[in-house]
């Protein structure tokens, strides 16, 4: 018997004054469904999750959400007004024995619950939201960018979470390795319009090129048939006019539905141009080493930049990556050691905190107001690698229309934002980029072009990023940073830096396993074992670990003196849990004990 589906929407039409945003939409969402929710920036993604989290009402059609279902929904910019830390914000929807998991979650996330609202930062802020949602686990979460501002341990921490968890998901994200890991379908809003493909994001690309080819053959056979009409009511219409009347009107139909027609959003049009060329050395570091409040930044440090390098710095948050790359740039003195520059080195950065953007500024004044951009006596020009450009004509070359010029750059989004300051940083000639998390934001066919600008630019860049798909198609080298002042340099991208650093810790283990070692499941030669026993060998090692590590964070919560006095229903809760999962625990153990007795006779 066929389930009924998590959420349903029906002839959903919306409209923001203007163009609608959709029209007669129609999707569901069924148990169990991991989808990819992907389009260009402005598309309407955020939109349409809104409106399956039933936050925006529409003008018209029915949103449904099965019986007892719970909907969650990660917002890009929660309200925390009311709330003095980030846990009293991320616990708020728990019940009091359950407010363990945001600590729980918290360190899989990598925020602070005790952090004070007031001086959160907007990564903090996400986080936390994503934290309440995780911790609240409900039968459909609608998750809107969860990976920006993570990590990428954090990241693969999620991906092992939503990986795990039977709940419905619906994402919007940029990062391809994300989606290609969780998803298993895919909506595509194009125009207003949402495709539904049965398969994840993997291949999503050459499905749409397919799409829009098949759109694109349909318009050339329009044109045709239009002029070829259009050549007819000229040469002939004036000896029947009354009798083809009739024609003249299809012709008419036909023109109307070209005018019809939503043409498809165009890249914006990015170039990042090499003025004076720097010396062939670009940046020489030896020995450097820094600290901050006792704590081992970097030590002992060696780096040579040749020009063109594409250098990629990854690494937990909070490890390093831009006090190491100050470092390099001469801004952070470094405690001990040495850093010599090229000649003419000049020197762009790209900001993840958009510091160079003032919210309250228009788009206009934004860019005309740049000491660098600015055209003497003439208010309405920007100076663009240095020839004169209308502010105007600048801005559409971003995508950014008219309207928009003159409006206040915190009602931007943040892929918006992302394109402005490149916008500011593309008008300016340059040798050396240094671009802080660029990808949060972008939308995937803009992370293309910023890859292709990448491979055509003649200078070097200096990058930090989280996103696994984007480092592996743009960095040459790589640099890790993993804690204790340890920064180890690897040639490639992402996926290289992973194999190398495999191949290192395979010849640095020791052959033989201690006595405490951990269960590892057994092969599956053995045939005494049917092929469900063999499943749940394999399985059991991770499920042993995953009810270790709760049981520890349980045991580091009733540690408190004061929490049975203080909460004493808190107490009973996490003494219960500790119970509940450690005899999963012992039962699991045993479990494998049978299993691998059985296996090898």
């Amino acid at each position: 018997m066929a389930r009924a589906p998590l959420l349903q929407l029906s002839d959903i039409s919306l409209t923001f004054g203007g163009d609608p945003v959709f029209e007669d939409l129609s999707l569901a969402v069924q148990p169990g469904d991991r989808v990819a929710l992907v389009g260009r920036n402005g598309s309407g993604k955020s939109t349409l999750l809104k409106v399956m989290a039933g936050l925006i009402e529409p003008d018209r059609g029915t949103r449904v959400a099965a019986p007892g279902v719970t909907v969650g929904y990660m917002e890009q910019d929660p309200d925390m007004a009311g709330f003095a830390t980030l846990g009293d914000y991320a616990s708020s929807g728990l019940d009091e024995g359950e407010i363990y998991k945001i600590e729980m979650v918290a360190e899989g996330l990598k925020f602070d619950p005790s952090r004070d609202v007031s001086v959160a930062s907007g990564g903090e802020r996400r986080r936390a939201a994503l934290a309440k949602l995780m911790a609240e686990a409900p039968e459909l979460m609608l998750l809107d960018e969860p990976t920006n501002h993570l990590d990428i341990q954090a990241i693969a921490w999620l991906e092992a979470e939503l990986k795990d968890t039977r709940a419905g998901f619906v994402v919007i994200s940029h990062d391809r390795a994300f989606l290609r890991a969780l998803t298993r379908a895919t909506h595509w809003i194009d125009r207003g319009v949402v495709r539904r493909r049965e398969s994840g994001f993997d291949g999503f690309e050459e499905w749409r090129e397919k799409v829009w080819e098949e759109e694109d053959i349909a318009r050339h056979k329009l044109n045709r048939k239009i002029k070829a009409e259009a050549r007819w009511a000229v040469e002939g219409i004036s000896a029947r006019r009354k009798r083809n009347m009739g024609r003249v009107r299809a012709l008419q139909e036909l023109r109307a539905e070209r005018a019809a027609q939503i043409k498809r959003q165009g890249t914006a049009a990015m170039v990042f141009e090499s003025g004076t060329v720097s010396g062939k050395k670009v940046i020489e570091a030896e020995g450097l080493s820094k600290s901050f409040d006792g704590r081992s930044i970097l030590r002992n440090f060696d780096l040579t930049v040749q020009r063109g390098d594409r250098i990629a710095f990854v690494g937990p948050n909070g490890v390093g990556k831009t006090t190491l790359i100050n470092m390099l740039l001469g801004k952070v003195e470094p405690d001990s050691g040495t850093v010599k520059h090229g000649t003419n080195l000049n020197v762009a950065v790209f900001d993840q905190a958009r510091a160079a953007l003032d919210p309250k500024m228009s788009l206009w004044d934004s860019l005309t107001g740049d000491p660098e951009m600015a055209v003497s006596g003439k208010a309405d020009q920007v100076m663009v690698r240095g020839e004169p450009r209308h502010v105007i004509g600048y801005l559409k070359d971003f995508l950014f229309d008219e309207a928009q010029a003159r409006a206040p750059v915190k009602a931007l989004s943040g892929g918006e934002k992302a394109r402005l300051l490149l916008a500011k940083l593309m008008a300016k000639d340059s040798n050396v980029l240094v671009l802080d998390e660029p990808t949060n934001d972008l939308d995937i066919e803009t992370l293309d072009l910023l890859q292709d600008i990448l491979g055509d630019y003649e200078g070097t860049v200096l990058l930090v990023s989280h996103d696994r798909d984007f480092l592996d198609r743009t960095a040459s080298t790589t640099i890790a940073m993993e804690g204790d002042g340890q920064a180890t340099v690897y040639a490639g991208g992402w996926s290289d830096y992973q194999s190398q650093r495999g191949e290192v810790k395979a010849a640095t283990q020791p052959k033989a396993a201690g006595p405490k070692e951990k269960p590892k499941a057994a092969a599956t030669k053995a045939s005494g074992l049917s092929f469900t026993e063999k499943h749940r060998l394999d399985a059991l090692p991770d499920e042993i670990d995953k009810l270790s590590a709760e049981i520890s964070k349980l045991e580091t919560l009733l540690a408190d003196p004061d929490l049975f006095t203080q909460s004493p229903l808190k107490f009973q809760k996490a003494t219960e849990a500790m119970a509940e999962r450690q005899a999963r625990k012992d039962a699991a153990e045993e479990e494998w004990l049978a299993l691998a007795e059985k296996a090898e006779s």
